[in-house]
């Protein structure tokens, strides 16, 4: 078995570690986090790193890179405080990878990628039509992870959008039926395969 350890990472290419070190965490959730500005202007960007913060109420968050580059979500984010967060689908990965180009600020990625906005119960952000799951939040608060500059940023969940048949007796949502897919490292996109569902565990 390869040992890798902190003399071997300090001698790795940026490429390669960056690869290695965004596929070890193991499988991400991918989501397109769509934005509007006060102008207008509107965004979408493709995260891996979307993550239950918590139930009730219900909470979810994403961890933002450095800020010392636009980060166009952010900054509409913190202008309006409001944003979407839509679940990628099998039929339109290609088009979702694409929102990861870097796109002028006057560029919609909506536009630029092939997606549709949709605009719901008159929620001010844009929620992508062409997916079945989606989130409107309000952002909550930030907080700076010092080790490498990232930002954990937190949103109350207000809205959210899916058929009611993907949802079971219990509460808990059918992401392989409805076409949910996964992310493994920065590129590859997977289709997840249901193996089992177990009871609550008890000593």
């Amino acid at each position: 078995m390869l040992h890798i350890n902190s003399e071997s990472i300090e001698k790795m290419e940026s490429r390669y570690q960056a690869n290695l070190f965004n596929t070890i965490s193991g499988f991400k959730s991918a989501n397109l986090i769509g934005t509007r500005d006060k102008s207008g202007n509107t965004n979408l960007a493709i995260f891996n790193s979307v993550v239950h913060i918590g139930a009730n109420p219900p909470y979810l968050g994403f961890i933002l890179r450095p800020t010392t580059v636009e980060r166009h979500t952010y900054q509409n984010i913190k202008e309006t405080g409001f944003y979407t967060i839509n679940h990628v689908h099998e039929r339109f990965i290609e088009k979702a990878h694409q929102t990861s180009a870097k796109y002028a600020k006057n560029v919609s990625e909506f536009k630029a990628c092939g997606f549709e906005e949709e605009y719901l119960n008159k929620f001010t952000a844009p929620f992508v039509k062409e997916s079945k799951i989606k989130i409107g939040l309000q952002f909550e608060e930030e907080h700076l992870v010092k080790a490498n500059d990232t930002l954990l940023i937190v949103g109350k969940v207000l809205n959210a959008y899916l058929d009611d048949k993907l949802i079971s007796a219990d509460g808990t949502i059918s992401l392989t039926e409805a076409g949910t897919v996964a992310i493994s490292g920065l590129y590859e996109y997977l289709k997840p395969l249901k193996l089992n569902k177990f009871e609550y565990a008890k000593p």
